[in-house]
């Protein structure tokens, strides 16, 4: 039996969705109330997944607030879904159209579930990006400071560098705080320093995207590059296979 799927094209505003094989379609708005609508679209039509890209952001609140509300999501590389659309002979790109063949292309690579980022990890993601985001702004006023054209300007560029300094300090020990509290990242943070080079801010970035580092056992890492580029492609073995001696006494694996 074909399992149910609901195909959801991400834009800013809507959210387009597309049920296979049955062909319901509907719009919904892309904020809490539009998402809370396309849940109870879902439960009607016995939808057993929702598959949506990867698309970079407009996709992130949808995604948890279904599997808040129960639905299981699949996150999908929209350059997969392209390349299957081209080769079925699809080459019109509209909203509905976009919501079928994702949907499609779910039930045909038989999409499995992406679980949700707990609720530690959406924190550190936000703040790791925050603080990149700092980074270049510090960047970029510095070298409006090198070509200023007067004291005025420097004194006023220099005043905003500041605050960036500051904020970015108070953000690398949120960071810090964020990765001590966790038993799995502590480790995890001692173990990466162990590599020349490897320091604050390569370790915060690592562990914010790159979840999977410590969950898997070698073997699963083998297949990781491929794995992460596109989740169609069967995830690597969990830690939970690997033996129990392999296992911290937070209960996951290190390496």
């Amino acid at each position: 039996m074909t399992e149910i799927i609901c195909g959801v094209d991400v834009s800013k505003r809507r959210l387009d969705a597309h049920v296979a094989p049955t062909g319901a379609f509907e719009s919904f708005s892309n904020d809490g109330a539009g998402i809370a609508e396309l849940a109870a679209f879902c439960r009607r039509h016995g939808v057993a997944l929702v598959a949506m890209e990867a698309t970079g952001g407009y996709e992130r609140t949808a995604f948890l607030l279904l599997w808040e509300a129960g639905m299981p999501c699949g996150l999908t590389n929209p350059r997969s879904v392209r390349r299957f659309a081209e080769a079925m002979g699809i080459l019109e790109k509209t909203d509905r159209l976009d919501a079928g063949v994702i949907a499609r292309f779910a039930i045909a690579k038989g999409l499995k579930p992406t679980i949700p980022p707990t609720p530690a990890q959406q924190r550190l993601n936000a703040l790791v990006a925050r603080l990149r985001q700092i980074t270049d702004d510090l960047t970029v006023h510095k070298q409006r400071r090198s070509s200023a054209m007067n004291d005025e300007m420097v004194a006023s560029i220099n005043e905003v560098i500041v605050v960036l300094k500051r904020q970015a300090r108070t953000l690398e020990g949120e960071i810090a705080s964020l990765i001590d509290d966790d038993p799995l990242w502590s480790h995890l943070d001692a173990t990466l320093r162990t590599t020349k080079g490897v320091a604050n801010r390569t370790v915060a970035r690592m562990l914010a995207e790159l979840p999977e580092i410590g969950i898997y056992s070698n073997k699963g890492w083998s297949n990781w590059p491929a794995w992460r580029r596109s989740p169609t492609i069967a995830a690597p073995r969990p830690a939970s296979d690997i033996s129990a001696a392999a296992v911290p006494a937070s209960g996951r694996s290190c390496f």
